[in-house]
């Protein structure tokens, strides 16, 4: 029981901190993400130190995913232009060169983990930006991924431990069983059935968020939902991936109860270009 109402108490927290810096304005929103975009870097060098698979310079690392963070904050709210982002490509170059001058024994290996966590944390928390801002700042399009996040995990775990010893349901053509394991040797607790349950849940969620901000069509929103569940999904299993790979349960200690800050974001890693991808053709 303690764990379990520090595990709530936190989460309720997070939850709360989320929406709160969302809701308040672009600066807090700003200042917010930023932050995680550091966190989250700082943790993913800090595993790949820690088990020696490079030589990461932590600290270029964190400088320039929050520049690009702030960068792509600056040029979606129209307070600066393209030029903004010369700078992180220059931080990309300093990668490359900084491996002639620095004894290294694995040059090569310490500019993929770099441009790794760039790719895998940095550029998706920067197109969060795209979804905050059409001409001005509006905290909808962010706050609906998370909440279909939210609805997506909560959905799968409620469904996966009430439905999932009782329905029996199967394709006798296919042998296939909702009981099923969604990847047994990544996440052996996740079932296709508590997917199922996931995305009901998120799609009742989207024709909420159509009814209450009153923007968009209700297929968007539905639409929306459904690539925020199907890639948040294989964010989790990503994660997985490289913590089976790692030999770790938990990517660090950020939120009691609930692990690391990579543990907490490891589905928006994946959903928010998904998301933002998704709008963008919805635009053009």
């Amino acid at each position: 029981m303690p764990n379990v109402l520090i595990r709530t108490l936190s989460g309720i927290a997070f939850v709360a901190v989320i929406v709160g810096c969302l809701l308040w304005g672009m600066s807090t929103y700003c200042v917010l993400f930023a932050a995680i975009t550091a966190l989250l870097i700082n943790e993913f060098n800090e595993l790949l130190l820690e088990h020696n698979l490079a030589q990461v310079n932590n600290t270029v690392s964190i400088i320039s995913g929050v520049y690009l963070f702030i960068a792509f904050f600056l040029y979606c709210s129209g307070s600066a232009g393209s030029a903004v982002f010369a700078p992180y490509l220059l931080s990309l170059i300093f990668v490359l060169v900084s491996g002639l001058y620095f004894k290294q024994e694995n040059p090569v290996s310490s500019w993929a983990y770099t441009f790794a966590g760039q790719l895998y944390i940095a550029l998706p928390m920067a197109l969060l930006n795209v979804l905050a801002f059409n001409q001005i700042y509006s905290p909808t399009l962010p706050l609906a991924v998370f909440v279909f996040l939210w609805l997506n995990d909560t959905g799968a775990y409620c469904f996966g431990c009430t439905l999932g010893k009782r329905i029996k349901f199967q394709f006798s053509i296919l042998n296939f069983h909702f009981t099923q394991k969604l990847f047994p040797s990544l996440s052996p607790k996740k079932t296709w059935i508590g997917s199922l349950g996931g995305g009901i849940v998120v799609l009742l969620g989207a024709w909420a968020f159509h009814l209450l901000s009153g923007e968009g069509s209700l297929l968007f929103w539905l639409g929306l939902g459904a690539t925020v569940c199907v890639f948040g999904t294989w964010g989790d299993l990503v994660e997985s991936q490289l913590k089976r790979y790692l030999g770790i349960k938990d990517s660090g200690h950020f939120l009691p109860g609930h692990g690391g800050a990579l543990d907490r974001f490891d589905s928006a890693l994946l959903a928010i270009p998904a998301a933002t991808t998704y709008v963008l053709f919805w635009a053009a």
